[in-house]
Formats: structure tokens, sequence, C-alpha cells
């Protein structure tokens, strides 16, 4: 990895995450996961490409994304997961997003499913933006996830904490900088949270064109979180009319820009240019 490492607060947290299970478990992770499906299926609507899935974990989007076809190739920096996703029986190598291990101009599709969340330097999402370019084909799909900034002002408000003097302070210092920076061990680890605007001009100044950004799970996904913490079980789409209500308010939210604010987590995808 060109001497990069990841740092060993993050890599801590995630040997000691199943990350695969959050998207299937969590309410709020279900909804993320259906929600990226559906976004990223209107860009990428035909089998047969190549997909590199940076930072993907255990793969579990290239395992849907292989299901409809596509190629993939996991790359990311946590030993545990590759391992995962070749079990799974998925191309899978170990890597960095900031220093791939691929060639260039060899992918179809390049997906950021996390590396931007743990790189409070702009420099180094910088690097992971123009790697993804690299490795792209001209009129490649670039599609890079972010948590949105104002994430931690819903999640604890909805679970009750945010009057707490140590909670409010750091969600004020995410709202103010972005970043979080080595939180006390459990929650999460090292992060940032991007505003939309600064998510488009990254990708811009990275050479990818045409950019729009998706709230992934909308407006109302705080609703999800805090019924889960109060000991609610919550199904899916089909038989729970809070979660297919939720989902209905992300799906609605898509056609309204002003609404990217209230996102947990946020999409953009744009093409390189040719």
């Amino acid at each position: 990895m060109d001497g990069l490492s990841l740092a060993p607060e993050i890599a801590d947290y995630y040997d000691g995450k199943d990350e695969a299970r959050r998207l299937l478990d969590a309410a709020d992770g279900r909804l993320e996961l259906i929600r990226t499906q559906e976004i990223l299926r209107r860009f990428l609507p035909n089998g047969g490409l190549d997909v590199l899935d940076v930072g993907g974990a255990t793969g579990i989007h290239s395992t849907w994304l292989t299901a409809d076809g596509h190629r993939c190739l996991v790359v990311d920096p946590v030993s545990k997961h590759v391992t995962a996703a070749r079990e799974a029986g998925l191309r899978a190598e170990v890597g960095d997003a900031r220093a791939l291990p691929v060639e260039s101009g060899s992918f179809d599709a390049v997906l950021l499913m996390g590396p931007l969340y743990h790189l409070p330097d702009p420099n180094e999402r910088a690097l992971v933006l123009s790697e993804a370019v690299r490795v792209a084909r001209p009129g490649a799909v670039v599609a890079a996830a972010a948590i949105g900034r104002f994430a931690s002002l819903f999640e604890n408000a909805g679970l009750g904490i945010l009057a707490r003097p140590k909670v409010n302070a750091s969600v004020a210092g995410i709202m103010a900088s972005g970043e979080l920076i080595q939180p006390p061990p459990g929650r999460f680890t090292t992060a940032f949270f991007h505003p939309p605007a600064l998510l488009v001009n990254e990708m811009t100044a990275a050479g990818i064109d045409d950019v729009r950004v998706f709230a992934v799970e909308g407006p109302a996904w705080g609703m999800l979180r805090a019924a889960e913490a109060r000991g609610v079980t919550i199904g899916d789409e089909d038989d729970d009319p809070l979660f297919a209500s939720v989902l209905a308010a992300a799906r609605m939210a898509d056609d309204h820009p002003e609404l990217l604010a209230a996102a947990s987590h946020l999409l953009a995808v744009g093409v390189v240019a040719g």
C-alpha cells in the first residue's frame, strides 16, 4: 500500500465489528442497504460491468452486484473483511483506497462505499477520489458514500442523549468542523461528516462530472433508530408500517435536494470525464 496504513483506532474498530450485520440487522441499516441498491441500479442497470468495490468490507454490495451479473473486485484494508469476502466466493484483495492495487483504466464503475468516512484530512480524500478516477475507464460511474454532516445530531436526539453535556459538545464539534477525532471506544471511530456541497466539490475537483447527491435513508431514518433503541422490533417494508413509511419518505426526498441535510448517509454518483 505504498507506505499507507489504516489508522490504528479505525483498524481496531472494524476488527471488533461484523460490518455486514450492520446492514442486515438494524432497521436503519436495512433501509440503507435497500436504498443503496435502488440508487446504484439506476446507474448500473445492466450486467456485465467490471466493478471495483473500494472499502467494500465483507462484500455485501458486491454480492448483490454479482447476482446482477457484474464482475466485482473488493478492495479493503481490513484483512478479516477480505477473508470473509473470499469465503463468500468473491474476488477480494487487501488494499488502501489511497493507493489502489489495480491497473489504471480497468473498471466500468468504482464504488467508494466507506473510505471517505474516515479521512478528516481533505488531501487524503482527494487522493482517494483521484485513485478512483485513475482506475476507471472514460465514462465510468463513480459512486461515493459519505456520512451526512448532521447525522450525529439526528441520531443522538432520537436516542434521547443529546442534552448530555459531553454528547452535546461532541455533536456541536462535528457540526462545526465535520471531524470526529478518536472518540471514546465503542460507538464509532475517527470520522468525517460531509455537507452535500463539499462532497460534490471534492468529486468535481477529481475529474468526476454530472455529480448528483442522494439522501440514502431520507429525512425520517431517525424514527427507526429511536424506535429500536426503545426496544421496538421493526420488520421490513412488507410487514411493518413504520419501515414502509420511512422508506417512502426516502424515495420522495430524491427530488428535493433541500432534504439532503437530514440524511444519515449521502451517496454521490457521477461519471469520469472522457
